[in-house]
């Protein structure tokens, strides 16, 4: 009977030892909320296998625009967010909802049109000229409507073209960046985009590039883990090194090699000055 207690307490404190020294499940979990413009480009299904490789944290991804990715952060309901508002960034962080903003890769916004081009604008490279003939031009605009970077950063654009917004023939989305372009391509408009969602989905687009390749149109994504100290329950050590292997040698070979008949959508950005 002794013996049999003793065996009993030994396997006893054998579970006990084996469940403390497990790791907990969801440290093995990652909440990220990104940009629609990351996800339809394919960049994510290019690095998350291979972090998940290697690290053994499985990323699950709320699609979103900034704004609203921003927003689930303040909550604590993700993680980490990878994002392109400069502005809106630098206030999450300075609210305390952020650790430091990482700049991690950045491409170009583009202004596409109908290749009809109502507003004589192809070519151009003075994005706010190009923004005033298509208003002078009456000429239709689909934007975004939803607060994403790519929505911020073109209401930044119409206010340096010194264009007054809304106005007959501009219509907001409130949709991704893809369904934005299919809703242009469909009504012969206009629309900002990044250059990585457009490389991916234009042969689905009745739209041409007009303008590109002025210094307003970067557009650099960064990577922010949220406070733990404001949200204790935030998987801090999984962001922190998932944020660690984009910006390490490895992950920025992986953002600089990932394209689209051979063209690079995204250009490896750290160690660059942030805006």
């Amino acid at each position: 009977m002794l013996r049999r207690l003793a065996w009993a307490l030994v396997a006893l404190l054998i579970g006990v030892v084996g469940a403390c020294s497990r790791p907990d499940d969801s440290s093995r979990t990652l909440r990220i909320a990104t940009t629609t413009s990351v996800e339809h480009s394919g960049l994510l299904a290019h690095l998350l296998p291979v972090f998940t490789r290697q690290s053994g944290i499985d990323v699950q991804v709320l699609v979103v625009g900034t704004g609203q990715a921003l927003r689930l952060a303040e909550r604590g309901d993700v993680d980490a967010v990878l994002v392109h508002d400069p502005e809106a960034e630098e206030a999450f962080v300075a609210a305390g909802h952020g650790l430091a903003r990482r700049s991690l890769m950045r491409n170009d916004f583009i202004l596409l049109g109908p290749s009809g081009d109502p507003a004589g604008v192809r070519g151009g490279r003075d994005v706010a000229q190009a923004l005033r003939a298509i208003r002078e031009a009456g000429a239709s605009f689909v934007s975004r409507g939803d607060l994403s970077g790519t929505h911020e950063a073109e209401k930044r654009l119409w206010r340096a073209a010194g264009v007054d917004i809304p106005y007959p023939g501009y219509v907001e989305a409130g949709q991704g960046q893809l369904q934005t372009l299919m809703i242009a391509s469909e009504r012969g408009a206009y629309a900002l985009s990044d250059s990585a969602t457009y490389a991916a989905a234009r042969g689905r687009l009745a739209l041409d590039l007009v303008v590109a390749g002025e210094p307003r149109l970067i557009n650099r994504y960064s990577g922010i883990a949220v406070n733990p100290d404001r949200h204790p329950g935030t998987r801090a050590a999984a962001a922190a090194r998932f944020l660690d292997w984009l910006a390490s040698a490895e992950g920025q070979r992986l953002i600089g090699s990932f394209s689209v008949e051979g063209r690079p959508l995204f250009v490896p950005d750290v160690g660059t000055e942030l805006p």
